[in-house]
């Protein structure tokens, strides 16, 4: 099965937020598509099948890029992926917990596979990060959640909030 790769489209998606982004408006239990929320911006989506601490390592430098780079209007979206909707709230309250995020909203997806039809997210992939701007996709990035290289990411985001501010304040 082929990824989302760069140039497709980044289509809606409805996600229910769990925690995490307490100033965006939007409340614990709502469903929403933050895609579409989040415009053209910039943005980093993560997609988790499988929770670890390089996953909350990976949250904590996103919460923390966005905080730091308001100028670059960067937005960031952890959802996670599972039949188990109890059980995927439980991980997305720890993952807060763990990370304590204020920026970036921490969700569940509501459709089965995110649309895996029009993401076309690997179905064995641990986590899946897509990082777009302009509604397109620049990077497709894909780990066991063990394996997340947090350098890798890093420069996929500093593109983008480069490009948006011309400076980089992170990390």
């Amino acid at each position: 099965m082929k990824i989302i790769k760069k140039g497709d489209s980044v289509g809606i998606f409805y996600v229910t937020k769990i925690a995490g982004a307490e100033t965006d408006g939007v409340k614990p239990g709502q469903r929403l598509c933050y895609r579409c929320r989040y415009g053209s911006r910039p943005m980093v989506m993560v997609f988790a099948r499988k929770m670890g601490q390089p996953l909350g390592d990976l949250v904590r430098y996103l919460d923390q890029t966005i905080s730091e780079n308001k100028s670059a209007k960067v937005k960031g979206l952890v959802t996670l992926l599972g039949d188990d909707q109890e059980i995927l709230k439980q991980s997305a309250t720890q993952l807060l917990e763990d990370t304590r995020a204020k920026d970036i909203p921490l969700a569940i997806a509501t459709e089965m596979g995110v649309r895996a039809n029009q993401y076309e997210l690997p179905e064995g992939a641990e986590v899946t990060i897509v990082v777009a701007k302009d509604s397109r996709v620049l990077h497709t990035l894909v780990y066991d959640v063990d394996k997340i290289d947090l350098e890798a990411v890093q420069a996929e985001v500093q593109e983008i909030v480069q490009s948006k501010s011309g400076r980089v304040r992170s990390r």
